[in-house]
């Protein structure tokens, strides 16, 4: 009888055990070698670290669980608990979303963390009403051009067939005479291969991610934007751990954001360099282009201030006032 009560006790406390443990999905859109999804690693490392293996994510790099336009939705409806997205593809829903895809506002990693800091209670207030909460950002490094023909000015983007990725990328097409098509990183390299593009715009990470370097010569180094990544995580799985747990995820998560931009930073130099080894010109634009680069930069401040209103305006003031 003794032996029978303490099997029971015993299956009792295996089976406390494995409800305490809570799982969590994070969909994120990048290789795993990629440093945003390195660093996603690091955090859930963290968090299971500080939790005694409370709380463990299980991180699906490459869009394995969730296409890069699906992420959001997923965590906004409990698909996931949390993931990865980025901010700038989510303008259409919101131009609060987008701040950082305008060109040419914050040029470096210094502004555009100035420009982070003005944007994020708004980006706080929107992820609420949707039932999320952010958790951290991290920037991309900044962005260039990538063509084989040669571009001195904006007249020589007319016809390009350039990769859009999210609104800010389709306008700039739009205001350059270039042909938008809508290709996500995941599947860049078939697309480059296959010559559904021959140009875009994004940073010396996603060149070298997507071996972009065997189908294109030229990268412009144009300082346009520093978009960024956003964690988020659903609000009702956030709010059903206890207190602890939730603190150890805050930590991690300041501590990611800190990292992770950090990491950005270092990355930029060195992707540059993997760039040049394979065979990429790094090419400082003219003076043409970038004057008619900064042309086509205010007119899309000046429509982005429109749709976003006075919300809008007020971050931008906060951030020019910094």
């Amino acid at each position: 009888m003794k032996l029978k009560f303490g099997l029971m006790a015993a299956a009792l406390t295996l089976g406390a055990s494995a409800m305490a443990q809570t799982k969590w999905d994070l969909p994120a859109a990048y290789p795993a070698s990629n440093f945003h999804t390195e660093n996603l690693v690091q955090f859930a490392n963290d968090v299971d670290k500080a939790t005694g293996g409370k709380l463990k994510i299980t991180v699906h790099p490459n869009q394995s669980l969730f296409k890069a336009n699906e992420i959001k939705r997923a965590v906004q409806q409990g698909q996931a608990q949390i993931g990865e997205i980025l901010l700038v593809n989510f303008e259409n829903e919101n131009p609060l979303f987008g701040v950082d895809g305008v060109p040419f506002l914050a040029t470096g990693y210094a502004q555009s963390m100035k420009l982070y800091r003005a944007q994020k209670p708004a980006l706080e207030k929107l992820l609420a009403a949707q039932n999320m909460r952010l958790l951290y950002t991290v920037a991309w490094p900044p962005q260039g051009i990538y063509a084989n023909k040669q571009i001195n000015s904006v007249a020589d983007m007319k016809g390009l067939k350039w990769r859009a990725y999210s609104p800010a990328t389709a306008k700039i097409a739009e205001l350059v005479g270039a042909q938008p098509v809508t290709v996500q990183a995941a599947e860049l390299s078939q697309a480059l291969a296959t010559g559904v593009v021959d140009s875009y715009m994004s940073s010396g990470s996603t060149g070298y991610d997507s071996k972009t370097y065997e189908h294109i010569k030229n990268w412009y180094d144009t300082q346009a934007w520093l978009p960024k990544n956003a964690v988020i995580v659903n609000a009702a799985a956030f709010n059903a751990l206890d207190k602890p747990t939730q603190d150890a995820v805050l930590k991690a998560a300041a501590e990611s954001e800190t990292r992770g931009w950090k990491l950005s930073e270092e990355k930029n130099g060195w992707y540059t360099d993997q760039l040049k080894s394979k065979g990429m010109n790094i090419i400082k634009p003219s003076p043409q282009l970038a004057a008619d680069l900064k042309k086509v930069g205010d007119v899309m401040l000046s429509d982005w201030l429109k749709k976003a209103g006075p919300e809008g305006k007020s971050i931008v003031d906060a951030y020019r006032k910094q």
